[in-house]
């Protein structure tokens, strides 16, 4: 939107994004299934058609600059510094998994947070749902629509009385012993082992390599020893947004209820914040977004700054024209 309107543009990007795991982007229409690379690199090409400039690296500071009218200057970490009257924000989110061993390796694969992005490629699979909090009893009713064959391990979290009358109509069954690890099929199943680290581990990109490694997932392992097979494990991960070289702009940021996650704040539409100059869009405010939601949310966004860049224009020819 701002380079076809003729704005000097750099998009910061450094090549790492959410869904880097993942083997395609489903419910973008038009787009079903494109691998998220490609993706990323028809999106750069056309930026760049359109005389945008994209830079692949990572950003370590952010500062606004003082004056009447916002200007910004942002430090790469190659030293390159940029200095822009505008910034938009749209770094993303990275996933922190629940702390159990065998798990992480899966991620993007056979280990899937939600049914709109990859429920149709597990139907009728035997699921399971690692609970996390409140969240997780919602996830699970969403996951039954795509297999009759779902367990939900409550991993200590409450489940009240009308809860499990709720599961037990839809036949989703509750496994109440403790979750001691996740098997592989790559693994020695039936071993009660508990291959991996345990550490709660949090990704954005490729930092999780996915289960070609490890194999499939076998199934979960309990803490009293019993083995209950599972091909697909569902969980609600808890989401942060990206917010590495961003301090010094004194984003305020939220936290969503029941864990869910946190976010940065936006006062108005369009992704506006508290802090003059400064627009938010994509999964870093909004968790819950899709690719295609992200993507309008971008749009809406560069309108609106070119909107408030054509407004200081104006006020800023005014003054000149009555300068003595």
């Amino acid at each position: 939107m701002l380079a076809r309107s003729r704005r000097s543009v750099a998009v910061v990007d450094s090549g790492t994004p959410r869904n880097a795991p993942a083997d395609g982007v489903h419910g973008l229409l038009g787009l079903e299934g494109i691998p998220p690379a490609e993706l990323l690199r028809r999106g750069r090409e056309e930026v760049r058609r359109y005389g945008g400039k994209v830079l692949v690296g990572e950003v370590t500071a952010a500062e606004a600059v003082p004056g009447a009218d916002p200007r910004f200057t942002v430090t790469l970490a190659d030293g390159a510094t940029l200095r822009a009257r505008r910034l938009l924000v749209a770094t993303g989110l990275r996933d922190v998994l629940p702390d159990v061993p065998g798990l992480a390796r899966h991620w993007g694969h056979d280990l899937v947070h939600c049914p709109y992005c990859h429920g149709w490629e597990v139907r009728d699979e035997p699921v399971g749902v690692l609970a996390v909090g409140p969240a997780s009893v919602h996830h699970a009713l969403l996951f039954r629509q795509l297999t009759d064959d779902l367990v939900y391990f409550t991993r200590g979290t409450d489940l009240d009385d009308e809860t499990r009358t709720r599961f037990a109509a839809r036949a989703i069954r509750v496994e109440d012993t403790p979750v001691a690890a996740v098997e592989s099929t790559g693994s020695t199943e039936g071993s009660g082992s508990t291959e991996g680290s345990g550490s709660t581990e949090s990704f954005g990109s490729t930092e999780a390599a996915g289960s070609a490694a490890g194999g499939r997932i076998a199934g979960v392992r309990l803490t009293d020893g019993r083995f209950v097979p599972r091909r697909v494990l569902a969980v609600a991960t808890r989401m942060l947004a990206r917010t590495d070289g961003l301090a010094g702009l004194g984003l305020p940021m939220e936290e969503l209820p029941g864990g869910m996650g946190r976010r940065f704040a936006t006062t108005g539409p369009a992704g506006t914040t508290s802090v003059p100059g400064v627009w938010v869009a994509g999964n870093a405010t909004d968790l819950t977004a899709q690719v295609g939601a992200s993507a309008a949310a971008g749009a809406l966004a560069g309108a609106h700054i070119n909107a408030d860049l054509a407004a200081a224009d104006t006020e800023a020819a005014l003054a000149a024209a009555d300068a003595p």
